[in-house]
């Protein structure tokens, strides 16, 4: 189901000509069933929109760690410098590993749909970043499953050696051979 957001004038009576579109973005959303929107573009975090609490929740989509916490950070960072988010708002949600943060009120825009426009935003900086990452992981499977000729060898290339390792073939060594060696 697609969600159609106008920023912009209210729209304009039947008779009149619609007001001009403003921007538009291009985002994975969806909505709930209390109104909220749940945004899935970024690799390391999910981005809920809270309508009615008037927040912003950010979790994480796999594992916590490092790199979530710092996407969480610059997500909020980026919404506060924008005038977005209450600034000592932000902290750790009730779910592990989360942070969310207050919008702030507005009588000329709408929060939320500024929240939407300026993430947007966020994440197309972000983007690159992440997409780097694909790229590297994938760049390092193909190295391991399909080596190039300079980093394998073939079968037998490598000449077997009589004695490898610490232990020598013919010698047994007991548990408590050296506490004896007084």
């Amino acid at each position: 189901m697609a969600i159609k957001i106008t920023v912009g004038d209210t729209p304009a009576a039947p008779t009149e000509q619609p007001s001009p579109i403003v921007t538009s973005v291009e985002l994975k959303l969806r909505r709930s069933m209390n109104g909220d929107y749940y945004i899935s573009d970024h690799s390391d975090i999910d981005i809920i929109i809270m309508k009615e609490k008037k927040k912003i929740l950010v979790i994480a989509k796999d594992l916590m760690s490092e790199l979530v916490y710092g996407a969480q950070d610059r997500l909020f960072k980026f919404l506060i410098s924008h005038g977005l988010v209450v600034p000592d708002s932000v902290q750790g949600g009730s779910v592990y590993g989360s942070m969310e943060g207050e919008l702030l009120a507005s009588d000329q825009l709408d929060p939320i749909k500024m929240a939407i426009i300026n993430i947007s935003k966020w994440i197309d900086e972000e983007r690159p970043y992440f997409e780097f990452m694909d790229k590297f992981e994938e760049m390092e499977s193909d190295r391991f499953t399909e080596p190039d000729e300079e980093e394998s060898t073939e079968l037998g290339e490598v000449p077997h050696e009589e004695q490898k390792g610490a232990l020598r073939p013919g010698y047994n060594y007991g548990p408590y051979w050296m506490s004896y060696s007084y």
